[in-house]
């Protein structure tokens, strides 16, 4: 879905969707509200926490950095989306399961313990859609892991959805199964909260959604 927007010359542009995130998931909760990306375009940047980061301030950057970067590239009209999802215990952020290594030992230290998941979410237009606005969103999910036995820990490890999660689990995947408790928003732990993304949408000129 576009907008219709003006050039200098007065001619009627539609500006592009563009999504910071090569995320499967990200692309298919966009499309649960009826919207598709009109491209998809990660960022690279440097995900490394700032020395005594707390997680929502390090969930908050690393989107705002995502959608400026992507932002920074493009020279036609559009609005750029980012977002990053933080696993944290209090103040420590857990990291992004790599290998199987990674997700033991984040999966270990959930196991029947309530954590944080904070995801931030930015949209950012480009310079050449001056109409555009920034808008950012943090949204924080309390999560209760069940108390997950050795066996249940390697069963989730080998079914593999840990690859690439933040804090070794999805939501969407097999460790659905081990979560007792869930206060407030199950797209937001999955990668993208769909209520904060659709108002800060609702929010450009014109109107993205209804």
């Amino acid at each position: 879905m576009t907008l219709s927007c003006q050039t200098q010359a007065g001619q009627n542009v539609a500006p592009l969707l563009v999504l910071a995130s090569a995320s499967p998931r990200r692309i298919a909760l966009l499309e649960q509200i009826g919207l598709t990306p009109d491209r998809v375009l990660p960022a690279n940047i440097d995900e490394t926490p700032s020395k005594g980061e707390v997680p929502r301030v390090y969930a908050q950057r690393m989107a705002a950095e995502k959608a400026r970067t992507v932002a920074s590239t493009l020279g036609e009209p559009a609005l750029v989306l980012a977002a990053d999802t933080v696993v944290a215990l209090g103040r420590r952020i857990l990291p992004k399961a790599e290998d199987r290594d990674t997700a033991r030992f984040c999966l270990e230290r959930l196991s029947g313990r309530r954590h944080t998941v904070l995801t931030s979410v930015v949209v950012a237009p480009t310079t050449s859609w001056v109409s555009g606005r920034y808008g950012a969103r943090l949204v924080e999910t309390a999560v209760t892991f069940s108390r997950l036995t050795p066996y249940q820990i390697d069963a989730l490890l080998d079914a593999g959805d840990w690859s690439g999660k933040a804090g070794g689990y999805a939501l969407q995947g097999h460790a659905a199964g081990f979560i007792r408790a869930l206060s407030g928003s199950a797209s937001a732990v999955i990668g993208l909260p769909l209520f904060e993304t659709a108002q800060l949408l609702r929010g450009q000129p014109g109107g993205w959604l209804a």
